[in-house]
């Protein structure tokens, strides 16, 4: 996927929270650490250094969700941190998005921390993150 095909489904996406650039993606994307799985319904971006996985973002286009499609995502993004060396994986998610709770706790992740006030909402508001992780096998 290009940076400006990620940025479209980002912004798709995240409506409540501010979507990432085409140059934010180009960005990470250069680097040899970072990684997507996806199509035009979704995808996965992370990224692996030193035996550790991170789930920078994941996205599942609106259209087609509730579907299973954040799950193969997920799954997508451990597989290919596997295949990269990794033993563990990481991810933030904001301690108000349920569903997303509900998915990365149901594949297993557990809470690991809180990053208070870490994600600002458009007004201005912020919420804290809760940082989970989990053994890959």
């Amino acid at each position: 996927m290009t940076p400006a095909q990620l940025a479209a489904l980002h912004a798709a996406a995240f409506t409540q929270s501010r979507p990432w650039s085409e140059q934010e993606f180009a960005d990470l994307l250069a680097s040899p650490f970072c990684f997507v799985v996806g199509d035009t319904t979704g995808f996965a971006l992370g990224r692996v250094i030193a035996g550790e996985a991170e789930l920078l973002t994941i996205a599942t286009h609106p259209d087609v969700r509730r579907q299973g499609r954040g799950r193969h995502w997920l799954t997508a993004f451990e597989t290919q941190a596997q295949t990269l060396a990794a033993t563990e994986a990481f991810l933030e998610v904001a301690a108000d998005n349920a569903p997303a709770i509900a998915l990365y706790q149901s594949a297993g992740y557990e809470d690991r921390a809180i990053r208070s006030g870490y994600y600002q909402r458009p007004d201005g508001s912020r919420i804290d993150a809760r940082v989970m992780g989990k053994r890959l096998p």
